[in-house]
């Protein structure tokens, strides 16, 4: 009878593509994991020795109940700061989940359309939210979720450079981020394939209205609200052949793979 092995291995051949928005997920059970259940823990150890010490003080053991509540003390103020401040973080990283899973949901729907649609890239310095490879190019999309004000106008408008949401600017600039990923994409498609295609960005605010200027839509910069993106991507010429998509498809699928496998 043969000798059955105890090495086991994924039946998976390569491990399946990034998600939309699966940075942002990681992201979050890295701060739920490593930042906040350090002090929940310390508080479930600390409290007990304190309730131990009243315990022993009531029934006249040799007390040092003050001491342990001290501790307790410090330990619970500790993680009440904490939780205060993850709070606004996990809010925001939730809501750009949520964005992101938005936007990479009705991307799918153009496939329809001869695009190729890819999530969570993962680059030198950030990730790229999504990619699509089809007939008019390929592209670079960021999405950008903002909370809106409950009363009032919430508008997105474009310069040409510099992007206002409700008449402010965002801490980090959308345009400059989406144009340093298009460049990053571009390079990795050189070198990969060899070919120099041309690669442009799309910055997208789902459930923002976006104030249709000349200057929202420059040649390597769409400023866009989601639903409007099929019509403007439906107008453009023809660039990439159906082989080419499948060429660049291909190495962008492997680049993905290569990278989750690292972390696999």
């Amino acid at each position: 009878m043969a000798r059955k092995s105890s090495e086991t291995k994924s039946p998976l051949k390569d491990p399946p593509l990034r998600l939309a928005g699966q940075s942002l997920d990681e992201e979050i059970s890295r701060l739920i994991d490593e930042d906040a259940m350090p002090y929940v823990y310390s508080v479930a150890l600390v409290t007990p020795l304190a309730l131990l010490e009243w315990a022993r003080w009531y029934w006249t053991f040799p007390p040092a109940p003050i001491l342990y509540t001290v501790f307790a003390l410090i330990a619970m103020a500790a993680c009440y700061w904490k939780f205060r401040v993850m709070r606004s973080r996990l809010h925001n990283l939730r809501t750009g989940r949520d964005g992101e899973r938005f936007v990479g949901q009705f991307l799918e729907t153009l496939r329809e359309d001869g695009f190729r649609v890819f999530h969570d890239l993962q680059g030198q310095e950030s990730n790229v939210d999504h990619v699509l490879v089809g007939p008019a190019g390929i592209f670079t999309v960021e999405t950008k979720t903002f909370s809106k004000p409950a009363r009032g106008n919430a508008k997105v408008t474009f310069d040409g450079e510099h992007i206002l949401v409700n008449g402010f600017r965002p801490d980090r600039d959308p345009v400059t981020q989406a144009r340093a990923q298009a460049n990053w994409l571009r390079n990795l498609v050189l070198e990969s394939t060899g070919r120099k295609v041309a690669v442009r960005s799309i910055v997208l605010f789902p459930g923002w209205w976006v104030d249709p200027t000349p200057a929202s839509l420059k040649p390597d910069v769409w400023v866009l609200e989601p639903k409007a993106l099929p019509a403007f991507l439906a107008h453009e010429r023809e660039t990439l052949k159906p082989e080419d998509v499948k060429l660049m498809s291909y190495h962008i699928s492997r680049y993905v793979r290569k990278q989750s496998k690292a972390a696999f």
